[in-house]
């Protein structure tokens, strides 16, 4: 999901504008949701993943922490990073936030089971681990409902204006 500033201008553009030169080796993936702006690049291959992963979150702490420090001011969000090391991807920061939810007896039930079995160590986590696996089991779903969404957000801004 992409947002937009108070110019109109996207994240993406905002972030392509304000990271350094080469800090990734190609555009990064910026992820939008209501509490999170998460910026993930990919880095040089050659060295081992964890080599390379640690060595540049060191290296690009200051500069990554003062385009975060704008980012949040601007677009009222916490900015997380991440990078791409040939197929391994990697969160250095990311939020948990709490999402308040009401199920039923057999909805619940599910999640004891996932708990009683090992899987998860709290309800809370079960859940977690239940929307892990649709979004890792339901991708081609998934991205045909985010694209809707897209298109009605198109439709929306292409209609009236009706803040008057």
């Amino acid at each position: 999901m992409s947002a937009t500033g108070t110019t109109g201008e996207t994240l993406a553009q905002w972030f392509a504008e304000h990271l350094p030169e080469g800090l990734f080796e190609e555009t990064p993936e910026i992820t939008v949701d209501r509490e999170e702006i998460t910026v993930v690049g990919r880095i040089a291959a050659g060295e081992s993943a964890e080599t390379a992963v640690d060595e540049f979150r060191e290296r690009t702490r200051g500069e990554r922490i003062a385009v975060a420090r704008e980012a949040e001011r601007r677009f009222g969000r916490k900015v997380s990073w991440g990078v791409r090391h040939e197929d391994t991807r990697v969160l250095f920061t990311h939020l948990a936030v709490p999402a308040m939810t009401r199920l039923k007896q057999p909805e619940r039930q599910v999640l004891d089971t996932l708990v009683a079995g090992g899987v998860a160590r709290s309800r809370s986590e079960a859940l977690a681990w239940c929307v892990r696996q649709v979004g890792e089991n339901a991708d081609t779903w998934l991205g045909d409902l985010r694209e809707a969404l897209r298109h009605v957000q198109d439709v929306r801004r292409q209609g009236p204006d009706t803040r008057a």
